[in-house]
């Protein structure tokens, strides 16, 4: 056991996890507002980081030890209290610290604090737990008790427990590395140590920092999870053909599309989300035409016979990733982005020419943002087919097919390799004059 970095670190993962809980603000947001001390070495960082992401991966389980330690429910005013006893189990219990520095630091946390009066309660919860902490661990249902309510009623239904289980139990393990590559996927491997998945993508064995790779600053590849390449695959050859990408920033599908020779016009909204994706391109030395317009209002000038909308979606297919989303995520956001999802669908579809090829993709598990959009849409538009995946066409990942012939990647595919993030895409076809 190590006792690991000291108190900076481990107070950095406190104010994230205000932040998040307690304020509901995204991980990427919080750290925008409460960045790292620039000053702090590279392994504390890294282990606060790893602290966060521990605690919000296993918050069900390490809040069911704590119940069991605390006679009563510490008051309201003492939140922050509950949050340094989180923390605490989170490296006794699941990162190996050594149990006088985790009871040690996490007293040191609230001292001096107007809740100093509150050091012993922490000091005798934590010791607690050093000794009998394992034993509550190994009788957990972890997937369960990680897993918030809804979430789990939702996966459930759409795909059954036993895969329901394997999706939770891939979301407790820290992800790999994905990288799409601009050209010479293969050339990559040696260089980098990857392995080439079906995706196309590379995955990259080495915990470092992205920057530091060879082929960041020259621009030979991006971060893209292997999941996240394949609907930009369902357009088939764009080599010298326009493609309309919808919702486009960052740019991680349309950085795919201009790699792969395609005259790609970028719509999206965000004007934050837009610079990331022109400082992509640029990074990356490719080339696409940029638009800042809501694309249920825009229209371009002429028919699309190429459409990628990637929809704005809440998210829950990349929680392996960003565990902060299933503490976050609510019911009404999936019902709220459903309606905004059919929305841009519709107007996409109104932009698609005559036997044009439309691919609508979300990375969220939820079948209300994906497959029932995708129907309802098909139902209200008899001039609309759907034209079904093909395993060749991913990389032979026919588990990743619905009944229906739509792409439905779960967390736990490949789960001997990693796993990969959860995402939904249906590919429309408009129906040309002679009904093909």
């Amino acid at each position: 056991m190590s006792s690991g970095p000291g108190l900076a670190a481990r107070s950095h993962a406190l104010r994230l996890l205000i932040a998040i809980l307690d304020r509901n603000l995204a991980l990427d947001e919080a750290l925008a507002r409460t960045p790292p001390d620039p000053e702090d070495e590279r392994r504390d960082r890294a282990f606060g980081h790893t602290l966060l992401l521990t605690c919000l991966r296993r918050l069900g389980q390490i809040d069911d030890v704590l119940d069991r330690c605390l006679v009563k429910p510490l008051p309201t005013r003492a939140h922050l209290v509950r949050h340094v006893l989180r923390l605490g189990a989170a490296q006794l219990l699941f990162l190996g610290t050594a149990a006088h520095a985790a009871v040690d630091t996490s007293v040191r946390l609230i001292a001096g604090s107007r809740l100093d009066a509150y050091r012993g309660l922490i000091n005798a919860v934590l010791r607690r737990l050093a000794s009998d902490g394992h034993g509550w661990v190994a009788a957990q249902d972890a997937a369960i008790l990680n897993t918030p309510r809804w979430l789990w009623r939702s996966w459930v239904g759409a795909y059954g427990e036993e895969a329901t289980r394997a999706i939770a139990a891939q979301h407790l393990v820290e992800p790999p590395l994905d990288l799409a590559c601009k050209g010479d996927a293969e050339g990559w491997v040696a260089r980098l140590e990857a392995a080439l998945l079906p995706s196309g993508t590379l995955r990259v064995a080495q915990r470092v920092a992205v920057e530091s790779l060879p082929g960041f600053e020259t621009g030979d590849w991006w971060v893209q999870d292997a999941a996240a390449a394949l609907p930009v695959r369902l357009l088939g050859d764009v080599r010298g053909r326009d493609v309309l990408d919808l919702c486009a920033a960052p740019g991680g599908k349309t950085l795919a599309l201009a790699a792969a020779g395609a005259r790609v016009l970028a719509v999206d909204r965000s004007a934050p989300r837009l610079a990331t994706l022109r400082a992509n391109l640029a990074r990356c030395g490719l080339a696409a035409e940029i638009v800042a317009a809501d694309a249920t209002s825009w229209r371009p000038e002429v028919p699309a016979a190429l459409i990628l909308l990637d929809a704005p979606c809440s998210g829950t297919g990349t929680i392996r990733r960003h565990p902060d989303l299933q503490r976050l995520k609510k019911p009404a956001d999936v019902t709220r982005l459903a309606a905004l999802q059919a929305e841009l669908l519709r107007a996409a579809l109104s932009y698609l020419a005559p036997a044009g090829t439309l691919v609508y993709s979300v990375c969220s598990l939820e079948p209300e943002e994906g497959s029932a959009i995708v129907e309802a849409a098909l139902a209200a538009d008899p001039g609309l087919g759907r034209v079904a995946v093909s395993a060749a066409e991913i990389g032979g990942l026919a588990e990743a097919i619905t009944a229906e012939g739509d792409l439905r990647t779960l967390p736990h595919h490949l789960a001997s390799r990693g796993g990969m993030d959860g995402f939904y895409a249906a590919r429309l076809r408009r129906l040309g004059q002679a009904g093909t």
